[in-house]
């Protein structure tokens, strides 16, 4: 049995010969008898006897990535040295805890972020912020604050931290932290009892969305008896079952771009807590920087597109040609054989790629030119040139780290909180590519693409090494890179849906936040005072004095423009939009025409929800007892 420094030396001497010898099939095959016997990650050691991965599925990624090497050397990169401190600075900046370093006059904002986090979140701050201070030190440089001036440490062997920060750099009073709601058990998992047989091919995963996924996890470091880490049949994704809250079901487009910010700010050190106590390195990117192009198509950042996009469609989320080539292969690909798998030529699909770059904005490229494998290699490549990677620099390593986990819950769970930290353009970029690889699943019977088939392929564009030992990294982790991406198109639905927990912490974030900002002028008090009396003089004809548990509804588009709603435990979204659909085809002829509305929350503890038609409108109320109840279209 090899270790897997032999098996790395193995790999590497097949894909060296594989590069050699690619010209017939009968050579391929016969270079890496070896490495079809590579066992699915997910738990096992790369050389226990799991069930392996076959030779062909293999023989797909290598050549994928042949493919890529032959159609040139890429992005020109170069690496910018980064010492330790510089790292954690940038992580701390990145969660939104940018004061803790500077000491300069916080808004509230870094107190109001502390004061929502776990014991173990917290723990973890601390960790990056006392390993900055060392390492500056080290540099006989001196910090503008040290750790104690952010935490009180009474007793650190308890791990009991609490976040206590002052604007001018003292010790200030502690805040109070948040405690999540406990997990009913250790990492629990739900399955029915004959899911345990070895004849039933996949198993039920109960997934929660109200417990932060560190608290959940805890089991795993205390007694090693983590349920989640059993093993499971690696050829079958196990099934996960959402348990849905109470509060329904929250998309990433449902929020706001301001309480997005803050959940992105929560998942980066929730994911750095979670991946600590699985046990998991996740060291950050050194950063290298490309030489991105400002126009054109090709080796343009996708901000830059979408800028460019814009320009001629306002509202553009994802980049026109990426659409333009997805639509493409939609509509003439989807049930070719070996889509995605055979390439187009090489001459053509430069021809093409040129072709793009001079006429697409003016309308001028002639789409019935390209072919369905042209448009596949036209997609990849535009994947693969991005001068910084889809999954983002400062995340490819928390991505390729998420291999090493023993769990496929654990793994769905570190991808959850790692959608929710890409910016707005990586993540509705991504989204649409995997709703085209789903497609692409779907019609396995006609163009012969598993899901397998198409991870092997979509992995080596999408998951990319950078540095000297690239190379290297890729034909290591070839098997778990794919994994990777079979996770994310069978499970796309789930993790674009932002946990319970992170939104707990917004809403504590918000509040926080709120408790600071008192109206101090005669000026700011008349101005509250008077648009308080408007709305009383507003709503005079109707019920005002709402009780407890009694909401006002405000449908600007329709007939009856609000109405006061007695609430009771069984009500949901969707009674409202009904009765106020009802109401209002009695007072207009045009209701088919009207775009469909949606009940938001607004204000109070959040800055706006869509609320999913399934949400129980008490609990919904008794978690921002002061928000508005809007009807209105969703923005797209």
């Amino acid at each position: 049995m090899m270790d897997d420094t032999d098996r790395g030396g193995v790999i590497l001497t097949a894909f060296h010969s594989f590069r050699i010898h690619a010209d017939t099939p009968d050579n391929r095959k016969a270079q890496y008898p070896r490495i079809a016997s590579m066992s699915l990650p997910g738990g096992a050691s790369p050389s226990s006897p799991e069930r392996p991965v076959s030779r062909d599925l293999m023989e797909d990624y290598w050549s994928e990535m042949k493919n890529i090497e032959d159609d040139g050397p890429g992005v020109h990169e170069e690496m910018m040295d980064m010492d330790e401190a510089e790292l954690e600075e940038e992580w701390l900046q990145e969660a939104g805890l940018s004061t803790l370093l500077s000491g300069t006059q916080s808004d509230g904002h870094t107190e109001a972020l502390l004061s929502t986090l776990t014991h173990s979140q917290a723990n973890m701050v601390k960790k990056r912020l006392d390993n900055y201070t060392q390492t500056l030190r080290k540099k006989n440089r001196q910090p503008t604050r040290h750790v104690r001036d952010v935490f009180s440490t009474p007793d650190t062997s308890s791990g009991d931290l609490t976040p206590s920060v002052s604007p001018n750099g003292q010790i200030a009073p502690k805040l109070p932290l948040w405690n999540p709601p406990k997990a009913p058990q250790l990492c629990s998992v739900f399955a029915p009892a004959e899911s345990h047989s070895s004849s039933v091919s996949s198993e039920m995963i109960s997934l929660s969305f109200d417990v932060p996924y560190s608290e959940s996890a805890r089991g795993h470091r205390k007694g090693r008896e983590c349920q989640d880490c059993r093993r499971f049949r690696k050829d079958d994704l196990p099934t996960f079952q959402i348990i849905k809250p109470r509060q329904g079901l929250t998309r990433v487009s449902d929020l706001s771009s301001e309480d997005i910010k803050k959940i992105g700010y929560i998942s980066l050190i929730e994911l750095s807590t979670f991946y600590d106590i699985l046990g998991i390195e996740l060291k950050r990117n050194r950063v290298w920087r490309s030489k991105a192009r400002e126009s054109g198509i090709f080796g343009v950042p996708l901000d830059t597109l979408l800028e460019n996009d814009q320009k001629k469609y306002p509202g553009s989320r994802v980049p026109l040609v990426f659409k333009k080539l997805l639509f493409k292969l939609e509509q003439t690909g989807l049930q070719t054989e070996g889509i995605l798998r055979i390439p187009g030529s090489a001459s053509r699909v430069k021809y093409l790629r040129q072709e793009l770059e001079l006429k697409f904005y003016e309308d001028r490229f002639n789409w019935d030119e390209v072919r369905q494998n042209d448009a596949a290699g036209l997609l990849k490549m535009f994947i693969r040139e991005l001068p910084y990677p889809l999954l983002t620099q400062q995340h490819l390593p928390a991505f390729t780290a998420a291999q090493n986990i023993s769990s496929p819950k654990h793994q769905l769970q570190a991808l959850h909180l790692l959608i929710m930290l890409l910016p707005e353009p990586n993540r509705d970029t991504l989204k649409a590519l995997l709703e085209f690889l789903r497609k692409v699943v779907a019609y396995e019977d006609k163009n012969r693409m598993s899901l397998w088939n198409v991870s092997m392929i979509v992995a080596p564009n999408l998951i990319i090494f950078h540095g000297k030992n690239a190379k290297q990294e890729e034909m290591q982790t070839a098997v778990g890179s794919a994994h990777l991406v079979r996770l994310l198109i069978q499970h796309q639905d789930l993790l674009w849906t932002v946990p319970c927990f992170l939104i707990s912490h917004v809403r504590k974030m918000n509040e926080a936040a709120t408790g600071k900002k008192t109206p101090t002028s005669e000026k700011t008090k008349r101005r509250l005072l008077r648009r308080w009396n408007t709305e009383k003089d507003r709503n005079r004809s109707e019920v005002t004095d709402l009780h407890d548990g009694v909401i006002r509804v405000h449908a600007p588009l329709h007939a009856k423009v609000s109405m006061a709603i007695q609430l009771n435990g069984e009500m949901k979204a969707r009674d409202i939009m009904a009765r106020f659909d009802v109401e209002n085809s009695r007072g207009s002829r045009s209701t088919g025409r009207r775009q469909k509305q949606f009940l938001f929350e607004v204000g109070g503890n959040i800055r706006e929800r869509c609320l999913d038609p399934e949400a129980y409108l008490l609990d919904v109320y008794h978690a921002n007892p002061h928000c508005e109840w809007i009807l209105k279209s969703r923005q797209t």
